[in-house]
């Protein structure tokens, strides 16, 4: 059933695809998104996100772990503009956190790549994240939250899809 804190009670027989299912998968992306805004207030807070909205932990996640990428490849990992990862590229470099390198596949698109004061503080808040994360949901199950995980991450992909078809 669908949840009256979100509104999106469905009428019966007005559209012979919505079902209980379709609810709960609308249910579901509802949650998420609330979660989300949650998510980013408290990255704020504790500065894993940038005052802006940039994801300056995500961004040096990404470095951390795929190694040294252009700013149109990180921007493509995510929904948002080349534009906008360049900005937080920029800013994290004027920290010190990234440096710009010679990309040996392209003359004038530069690599990013953390520096050592950059892994630095990726690794700090990884670890603040993980504080943060060790104290939630006590109640739950770590199967069960895997579990989650892996459905919001099909759906996530679902809704990618989705909106590359509408481009």
């Amino acid at each position: 059933m669908a949840s009256a804190r979100h509104g999106t009670e469905v009428v019966r027989g007005a559209d012979p695809i919505v079902d209980g299912k379709a609810e709960a998968i609308a249910e579901l992306m509802l949650e998420v998104a609330q979660c989300f805004f949650r998510i980013r207030a408290l990255g704020q807070k504790t500065g894993l996100i940038t005052s802006w909205g940039g994801g300056a932990f995500g961004f040096m996640r990404s470095l951390a772990l795929l190694g040294p990428l252009t700013v149109p490849q990180i921007a493509q990992m995510r929904p948002t503009s080349r534009q906008r990862m360049q900005r937080l590229a920029d800013e994290l470099a004027a920290e010190g956190l990234v440096e710009f390198i010679d990309n040996p596949k392209h003359r004038r698109s530069k690599l990013v790549q953390l520096t050592p004061k950059g892994a630095a503080r990726y690794g700090e808040l990884n670890a603040q994240l993980l504080a943060i994360a060790s104290t939630m949901g006590v109640a739950l199950d770590e199967a069960d939250i895997r579990k989650t995980a892996g459905i919001v991450r099909q759906l996530s992909d679902d809704v990618k899809v989705r909106s590359e078809q509408l481009s």
